[in-house]
């Protein structure tokens, strides 16, 4: 059963068909390789659901994507990101050394993804206390306003509480129904412009840099996590709306409430069970080692450190040890100057799954300039509309954008729908330029405007490699 294209959907528990139907909003055609991912995804859930020794036996099928530049492998990825609700990052495979040399070591990918674990457990654990948080943030908020200080400048609404106070010649009653009545107020943002001290943790803890053994990696370490309650946190002053105080002072609560102990094992068990890995640019660390070169440390070295982490082993990580045998990895790459069998061959084993993604048409061009709910189209002319410019595309304009796009890949680099970006940033340079400064109206790009803009570009092929 399709899911209705309004409905927003996401979770572990997604089906193949309704997995494919999100991908079908945002990326044009491509199906082969939306129902490999998706079928792959949806082996977690059932993996889930197996009982006994069995489930550990069931491990990933990972997927390489094969296709070029601009087809949809990268947008595939980072729209899973957002539809999941599991851990997952994005890598370039360019970016590792060979364990020993200069550089990052494979293994920071998985201590990427626990960071990324992480964040996302704390910010569910942060929902689940945000209203008894922001009742304490209220509290404290409260507490600023009635404890002053007769000899210290008085914000307004401190200075009108003290007098109120004062008149009621200390009335603990009294004093009560009016606190009673600022809490009312505070909590329906009645005083949120009035201005406030208030006393806040310093976001600036000490750090000091660690290089490790292992590529001479970078890792930012913090004082205060390191000496734990030895080194105090600092405090200042600040002074702001008591809007923005109510914001500070609730993050800053739930933050208190979360046990990190408690967050750091759910991150760790999430990574270990649902963990997504999408390595790019693989094909650019294919090849091999040739008799009498030194050793290629950005390809073949590298190859044999992904190994054991896609096979399964064990990262340290500041969390905890994290077991990769059932994180599932999704490599992509063009592989114009290599082929897949210029992976190590242990390597290629673990990526049992493959996918080939066409090459991009005119007409394909010409839907994911529309059709997308995030099309091209619309958001030039939700850019043009907040400068009060009514932006309309004819559909003959449409067609002459996407026949250049689709004229001027098969002439120079074949870079796919990337080119719309440029072509169309093309088209609507002056409009764009101009919008502020002149009259609001209607601008209509047809294709007489097209062609009008792009004609000495496209003409000129020599032109257009360096334009276009």
């Amino acid at each position: 059963m399709l899911v209705p294209a309004s409905r927003d959907i996401s979770g572990p528990d997604l089906t193949p068909t309704q997995i494919v139907d999100y991908l079908d909003r945002y990326i044009i055609g491509q199906k082969q390789a939306k129902r490999v991912v998706a079928i792959a995804l949806r082996n977690r859930a059932r993996r889930a659901r197996v009982e006994g020794e069995l489930q550990d036996e069931i491990i990933p099928k990972n997927i390489l994507m094969i296709g070029p530049t601009g087809v949809g492998k990268t947008e595939i990825a980072r729209r899973l990101s957002t539809l999941m609700s599991a851990p997952f990052i994005k890598v370039e495979a360019t970016k590792y050394t060979e364990v020993g040399y200069v550089g990052r070591d494979v293994e920071s990918m998985v201590r990427d993804l626990v960071e990324s674990a992480v964040r996302m457990v704390k910010n569910r654990k942060r929902e689940a206390v945000e209203a008894a948080a922001e009742a304490m943030a209220i509290e404290i908020i409260l507490d600023a306003m009635t404890h002053h200080r007769p000899r210290r400048r008085q914000f307004p609404a401190q200075e009108e509480f003290a007098a109120a106070e004062q008149a009621l010649d200390d009335d603990s009653d009294q004093i009560s129904r009016l606190r009673e009545r600022l809490r009312r107020k505070i909590s329906a943002a009645e005083m949120d412009g009035n201005e406030i001290e208030i006393e806040v943790a310093d976001s600036q803890p000490k750090m000091v840099e660690i290089f490790s053994n292992a590529g001479i990696e970078e890792m930012g370490v913090n004082l205060q996590d390191m000496l734990g309650g030895l080194m105090p946190s600092k405090k200042r002053k600040r002074k702001t709306t008591v809007a923005e105080a109510k914001k500070i002072l609730t993050a800053a609560e739930a933050e208190k409430m979360i046990d990190m102990d408690d967050a750091a094992a759910e991150a760790i068990k999430l990574v270990e069970q649902s963990g997504i890995i999408f390595i790019d640019e693989i094909d650019k660390i294919a090849g091999r080692e040739k008799s009498g070169s030194g050793p290629d440390v950005s390809r073949e070295g590298v190859q044999r450190d992904i190994l054991p982490i896609v096979e399964g082993s064990t990262v340290n990580t500041k969390y905890g040890p994290v077991k990769t045998n059932h994180v599932l990895f999704i490599a992509a790459g063009a592989f114009s100057h290599s082929k897949p069998s210029d992976l190590i061959p242990e390597l290629q084993g673990r990526f049992p799954l493959r996918v080939e993604l066409e090459n991009l048409s005119r007409d394909d061009f010409k839907r994911i300039l529309t059709e997308p709910k995030n099309a091209l189209i619309k958001q030039y002319i939700a850019l043009m509309e907040s400068d009060g410019v009514n932006l309309t595309f004819t559909e003959d304009g449409i067609d002459e954008i996407a026949d250049a796009a689709s004229r001027v890949n098969k002439q120079t680099e074949n870079i796919g729908a990337r080119r719309l970006h440029t072509m169309l940033e093309k088209v609507l340079e002056d409009i764009s330029f101009n919008a502020p400064d002149v009259a609001q109206g209607d601008m209509k790009i047809d294709k007489n405007h097209v062609r009008e803009t792009l004609k000495d570009i496209i003409d000129d092929v020599d032109l257009s490699r360096y334009i276009l």
